[in-house]
């Protein structure tokens, strides 16, 4: 290739191009360069000692030198080295996020949120999908204390306890959406016990005297939880669960659909049906309608999750309870980061649900009743 074929080569990370002159040979044009923190302290008129620690937050300066500083690395567009500045503050300013939740329903929304709150503080995040595998799980783990990350998120699709992901690790560990069997590990829930309450109290507040319960496993805590709200809010009126009990189940629309003749051999006159998901709602749904029976007319129902994709969907659109969880993402991800600047805590952190109301109990003319449950909620803690 000749000297006048060339239009533009890389050097490093800089661009040269080149452009023609009079003669007709093309000449080098002048290379484009970074601006260093030494072009901002020459604007802002101060040492480069000086504009290092306007910059990195650092020393006793007078605000209006520490404002130059910043006006002048805006006006050359000065971006500061993030590796010189992870070095600096004994920081590396990543977090890692480990997951078993491979379908990412309930870990994409923790995601979010903890992404939001870690964002604000120019935090980047490390996905590790663990599939529920502990050796995958185990590698992940040394992979991101080898990236020096600065402490960890883990998250699940179940709240059940769960081993830790490590012994006495060198860096902060928040659970969320799930919680170590070590009670001196910190862990961010949602509040299933609340939510199941606040449900079953909007039901009461419609006028409904028998309200059943069907739900998933027995075995999973969430079910457990969502029962105990249940009934709980039952007795505080005076009332005892249609049906005699609890039915206890599978998280899917056909337990749904195979609930309800259960429901109605036990309690014919049931008027109200909390379902512990929304899947479990759409399917009791679809066979009230096979039997003619209306939606809220007749009986009216619940569901659990907020999963829009189901809610939405469903014949008439599902009223639920949201677990609100990007809040605790959120939650987690400040509870990390005021772990990692040496404020660190164990326990449980409990963030509280709301009620979502659609069709399947009346529409949106009953959204007050969610205000009047979550204060009742608050009011008993």
């Amino acid at each position: 290739m000749g000297s006048d074929d060339l239009e533009g080569v890389m050097l490093g990370n800089r661009s040269v191009s080149s452009e023609g002159s009079q003669d007709g040979r093309k000449r080098p044009q002048r290379v484009q360069r970074r601006p260093t923190i030494v072009d901002v302290a020459e604007l802002a008129g101060v040492s480069v000692g000086t504009a290092s620690k306007a910059l990195n937050g650092r020393g006793s300066l007078r605000p209006e030198t520490r404002a130059r500083v910043l006006r002048a690395a805006k006006h050359v567009g000065f971006e500061p080295n993030a590796l010189a500045q992870s070095l600096l503050a004994g920081r590396s300013f990543t977090v890692g996020l480990l997951t078993t939740d491979s379908f990412g329903r309930f870990s994409i929304p923790v995601v979010m949120g903890a992404e939001d709150a870690l964002g604000e503080g120019r935090i980047s995040v490390f996905l590790c999908d663990g599939r529920g595998d502990p050796e995958r799980e185990a590698r992940y783990v040394r992979t991101l204390l080898a990236r020096r990350v600065d402490g960890i998120i883990v998250t699940a699709r179940r709240v059940d306890p769960r081993p830790p992901i490590a012994p006495h690790l060198p860096i902060p560990v928040v659970y969320a959406m799930t919680q170590s069997t070590d009670r001196g590990d910190l862990a961010v829930l949602p509040d299933d016990e609340g939510g199941g309450r606040i449900a079953v109290e909007h039901l009461i507040q419609l006028g409904r005297r028998r309200i059943a319960h069907v739900t998933g496993p027995e075995r999973f805590a969430a079910a457990v939880r969502r029962a105990k709200g249940a009934l709980a809010a039952l007795d505080e009126a005076g009332m005892s669960m249609a049906g005699g009990g609890v039915f206890f189940g599978e998280w899917s629309e056909e337990w749904g659909r195979r609930s309800l003749s259960q429901i109605l051999d036990t309690e014919p006159h049931t008027d109200a049906i909390f379902c512990g998901s929304d899947q479990i709602a759409r399917g009791v749904t679809d066979a009230l309608r096979e039997l003619g029976i209306r939606v809220p007319d007749d009986i009216a129902i619940d569901g659990y999750d907020n999963w829009e994709v189901i809610t939405n969907a469903a014949r008439p659109p599902l009223t639920t309870i949201d677990p609100n969880l990007v809040e605790v993402g959120r939650v987690a991800a400040r509870e990390l980061l005021a772990a990692i600047n040496g404020t660190m805590a164990g326990g449980v952190r409990i963030v509280t649900p709301r009620l979502v109301v659609r069709e399947s109990t009346g529409g949106t003319s009953q959204a007050p009743l969610q205000e009047q449950s979550m204060e009742h909620l608050e009011h008993k803690r």
